[in-house]
């Protein structure tokens, strides 16, 4: 090869070299630009779902609530599904206390139900989904403390209409969930059993529905599956794209002690997680009740207290094993109200 080829092989590859350096030069230009777009996006799409709650007339109310922060590296929350106020009256049909773990990234989730008899501080013993129409968030706080010796730092009070709301904006096709049975009685639509997907009225219908022999027991699981189907969809490509209009939809509905800031950074540190499952627990465990008929509140679940309190403790400390063992059944024919 001559002189004359090899500044020509030599010019050629100084040629490449500069092309291949002007494009990486471009990488972090595009990198920029994306990462503009979608902030962009989430901003705009979060902002379209408050203006869709505001537009329905959904006030958020400043309530009261005493719980301080433990500075554990851990969120516990109270987490309400409130009825529409009724004659002046608003009871929780959905009473759970989560607790985020940011150090581990676990989400648990125990859920209590609606007839347990407590001793609600200043008041008469009486079912725990009153609580919160007789003293609200505060009061229900206070109930807690006193009977399972857990503080609540915060509070999430969800109204019905938020579920419907957020479910129809992460798919308006609906949640895929596996419907267990037919239902019609005392709900304001008609459920046949099978996989199907379901709407946020439906979806909603479903979860509350208690009119068989399980009761409250069928209605606080099928509230676990609702939860566990809504955050399977979200992780879809469809419902993380449509996941910050949702998050501005429930927003709008939602009244709660926590800023937005520490609502998306728990739900960040969450979405984040490898398996992104979430433990579950229910009051009263196995075992450890029994049914009472009392003159002024009807029948109640009278609870084992040092029982349920101790092993709430270890599934929010990480100590219970096998929290489906302790999960409570329905044996025969359970009181409806």
């Amino acid at each position: 090869m001559n002189n004359e080829d090899k500044r020509v092989d030599k010019t050629n590859t100084t040629t490449r070299k500069k092309m291949k350096l002007r494009k990486r030069a471009y990488i972090p230009l595009i990198l920029i630009i994306l990462l503009i777009i979608a902030i962009l996006y989430i901003f705009l799409s979060y902002q379209s779902g408050l203006k869709t709650a505001e537009e329905n007339g959904v006030d958020h109310e400043e309530m009261t609530f005493n719980g301080t922060d433990n500075n554990d590296g851990k969120k516990t929350f109270l987490l309400l599904g409130a009825d529409r106020e009724e004659d002046g009256v608003t009871r929780t049909d959905v009473i759970m206390l989560g607790q985020y773990d940011y150090m581990k990234k676990d989400l648990k989730l125990a859920s209590i139900m609606r007839d347990v008899y407590v001793d609600i501080p200043g008041y008469q013993n009486y079912k725990i989904n009153s609580v919160y129409s007789l003293g609200g968030v505060e009061l229900l706080r206070q109930t807690l403390e006193t009977n399972f010796g857990v503080q609540a730092e915060d509070y999430i009070v969800v109204d019905y209409q938020a579920f419907e709301s957020v479910v129809d904006a992460i798919d308006d096709e609906g949640i895929m969930i596996d419907v267990e049975k037919d239902m019609s009685e005392k709900i304001t639509t008609e459920l046949f059993k099978g996989e199907q997907r379901l709407g946020g009225e439906d979806l909603l219908e479903y979860a509350r529905f208690r009119q068989d022999s399980e009761g409250d027991f069928g209605r606080v699981r099928r509230q676990q599956q609702v939860i566990g189907a809504v955050k399977d969809e979200i992780l879809t490509v469809g419902g993380v794209f449509n996941l910050p209009h949702a998050m501005g939809t429930g927003m709008g509905y939602v009244n709660t002690s926590m800023s937005e800031a520490e609502l998306y950074r728990m739900a960040g540190s969450f979405l984040v997680r490898g398996d992104k499952d979430i433990d579950s627990l229910t009051l009263p465990v196995e075992g450890s009740y029994q049914f009472v008929d009392t003159y002024h509140a009807g029948s109640v679940i009278d609870i084992d207290y040092d029982w349920n309190s101790e092993v709430l403790h270890q599934f929010l400390d990480d100590e219970l094993d096998d929290p489906e063992a302790h999960e409570p059944e329905a044996d025969g024919e359970v009181p409806q109200q």
